[in-house]
């Protein structure tokens, strides 16, 4: 049996989506900013800090966006096989959504519909859209707009399977390091690690969604999350780059299966506001 579903909820959701992820910050990113302000030990990293908690404060009782920069929007859809989807276009019903929130929801907008030529689009569509089937009958939806002071400082290395962990270990530092204030830390890292180029970059922005805090279900990688934050939180670059002991307030790894003669990394850095909603229809 198999469940029917308009487009027209997923494009009601990520039109409430949008809005919400441009506003409030999510629940793990207040947690893990509330850990920051209490392990910062610097004077001046503090104050940063502190004036952070108060724009979230302030954004969120006055319905002003956490960040002038409301981002490109990433959409993640993972669909049941067993849901048949009806009434429209999904990739049409999901810009449409992000049209609705971006417009109605007076959010920035920072889309042009062609990178050279670059005119503005006006409503911050098309989204950029990562779709994949999943068993079951229900449609997860996550949206993460992405800022591009961050984004900016992605990075893809092509390591050579010789260079094993501890190449992973330096390709992520140098990345953290070359990025410095520019992403506006503290931050949080996305890291993919195996598949293909493409695919690393798409782990590292995915594991950006996973809430901070959290690890990995693999023991080696949560290890790795582990001495990667504590390697970054020794740079001293500090939050709003000006110093201090938290440069980043989490580092999520994802892998995947890989080919004999490759090890892609993608790091994939996001602001303190890490913006990220998940709903399931």
């Amino acid at each position: 049996m198999y469940r029917e579903l308009n487009v027209s909820n997923i494009t009601s959701a990520l039109k409430e989506m949008c809005i919400e992820a441009n506003h409030f910050l999510s629940p793990d990113m207040k947690e893990a900013l509330k850990q920051a302000n209490e392990a910062e030990e610097s004077e001046v990293g503090k104050k940063v800090l502190s004036q952070l908690s108060k724009n979230l404060q302030i954004a969120g009782e006055d319905m002003i966006p956490i960040c002038q920069d409301t981002g490109m929007a990433v959409v993640f859809l993972s669909v049941g096989q067993d849901v048949h989807l009806t009434g429209g276009d999904l990739t049409d019903a999901v810009n449409e959504g992000v049209r609705q929130g971006y417009t109605e929801g007076y959010l920035r907008k920072s889309v042009v519909d062609d990178p050279i030529i670059r005119k503005n689009t006006g409503d911050n569509t098309p989204a950029v859209i990562h779709t994949e089937i999943v068993p079951g009958d229900k449609v997860s939806i996550t949206i993460a707009p992405k800022g591009f002071g961050s984004e900016n400082m992605s990075r893809v290395f092509m390591l050579k399977p010789a260079d094993g962990i501890e190449g992973v270990k330096e390709a992520v530092l140098t990345a953290v390091k070359d990025a410095g204030p520019n992403a506006c830390p503290p931050m949080v890292v996305g890291v993919g690690i195996g598949g293909t180029f493409e695919k690393c970059a798409i782990l590292a922005k995915k594991a950006l969604t996973r809430p901070a805090g959290s690890h990995s279900d693999i023991p080696y990688v949560k290890d790795l999350e582990v001495e990667l934050l504590e390697r970054i939180n020794k740079t001293g670059i500090g939050p709003g780059g000006l110093g201090g002991k938290v440069t980043a307030m989490a580092v999520n790894v994802l892998t995947y299966p890989t080919h004999i003669a490759g090890l892609p990394v993608g790091i994939n850095i996001c602001c303190h506001v890490n913006r990220h909603v998940t709903r399931v229809l």
